[in-house]
């Protein structure tokens, strides 16, 4: 199995159902597959966030606002892995209860992964909404 096998098992399988439990409401899984290493950041489609204070204030305050996620799905467009970096991009379908109130909605995701101990983390997001 190449490296790029590897990094996609893991963005399917642990990654993808930890994007499903924050959406559910639980950050923690999340925050587990982000680096503790500098730097971090996220330019969101919501709110900014840079280094690991203003991390978990975030990914604390998304989860309080989702609930009730009935689907989500990952449609992949590009994706590669050198080395220990890896990034993906891809169009996020959402249906999930904000604050109470049912979306539906499409986020343009790019993402910076990087291997630590052999482990992938995610250091940076970006998300942006798609519009007409």
């Amino acid at each position: 199995m190449s490296e790029r096998d590897d990094f996609l098992d893991w963005f399917r399988g642990p990654f993808l159902a930890a994007e499903l439990a924050l959406h559910n409401g639980d950050s923690a899984p999340r925050r587990a597959l982000w680096s503790r290493n500098e730097p971090v950041s996220v330019l969101g489609a919501w709110r900014n966030a840079i280094g690991q204070r203003e991390l978990d204030e975030l990914f604390t305050y998304i989860a309080r606002s989702f609930s009730d996620c009935t689907a989500a799905s990952v449609e992949l467009l590009a994706c590669d892995v050198v080395g220990d970096l890896a990034y993906t991009a891809a169009l996020e379908h959402t249906s999930v209860s904000v604050d109470g109130q049912p979306r539906t909605y499409t986020l343009r995701a790019t993402q910076v992964y990087r291997r630590e101990n052999g482990e992938w983390k995610v250091a940076h997001r970006h998300g942006d909404t798609v519009t007409a």
